[in-house]
């Protein structure tokens, strides 16, 4: 009789309280144990500055000085992935992670920008924190003030781009959508763009930091 009772009051319970199932949007749990260090904390081994020598590394963090406008970019190129990394800005900030982008070009158009800024308590645009820059708007802005350190993680599998800032999910987006290549702001359709390409960090005139860069294939 009481194994009777149980199983319709558990199946009541999931009715009357849905807020028990989490959801991806909020959090997820964190695994590292897949993932390989694209940044070994110690130098620039495995990537390529662009522009001005304005990347140097110190006590496990990778500085940019923000002389001059350029990117660093990975020597290997990536396809499907897991991207993980630690951010942070000043007062002055404008700065973005490139992903499947090319040598050759504007890497923010040839392959795809995740934009970073320093605009904590913004309303979320195109060209907002968490952005894929001039085409898809986050659907928070989940950055943090200036100063405290910020963690994304980017993945990019086919045709679904998402984007986790500081655990929360803020993109789920397939850039093969009409409906998106049509509302671009700018640069060619993202179905045009390359499927294949480097990470980089984006050097655009002003100084920030990242560590803890890993990656995981998919």
């Amino acid at each position: 009789m009481r194994r009777n009772i149980v199983i319709p009051l558990l199946v009541l319970a999931a009715l009357v309280f849905p807020s028990v199932v989490y959801s991806s949007d909020c959090c997820e749990t964190k695994s590292t144990s897949d993932f390989v260090a694209l940044f070994n904390g110690k130098d620039l081994s495995g990537w390529e500055v662009e522009g001005p020598q304005a990347w140097t590394v110190r006590d496990g963090v990778l500085y940019c000085s923000g002389e001059g406008i350029g990117w660093l970019r990975s020597k290997k190129q990536y396809k499907d992935f897991v991207l993980q990394l630690e951010y942070k800005v000043g007062q002055e900030a404008n700065s973005g992670v490139f992903i499947r982008a090319t040598k050759e070009g504007n890497p923010a158009f040839t392959g795809m920008e995740i934009q970073i800024l320093n605009d904590y308590g913004r309303k979320p645009t195109q060209r907002t924190t968490g952005s894929m820059y001039s085409a898809i708007a986050p659907k928070v802005n989940a950055s943090k003030p200036a100063g405290e350190w910020n963690e994304y993680q980017i993945s990019c599998i086919g045709n679904m781009i998402t984007v986790r800032l500081n655990g929360r999910r803020i993109m789920h987006a397939d850039i093969s959508n009409p409906a998106i290549n049509a509302a671009l702001m700018e640069g060619p359709k993202l179905t045009d763009r390359a499927k294949i390409g480097h990470i980089g960090l984006q050097n655009h005139g002003f100084p920030l930091q990242f560590r803890n860069i890993q990656i995981r294939k998919m």
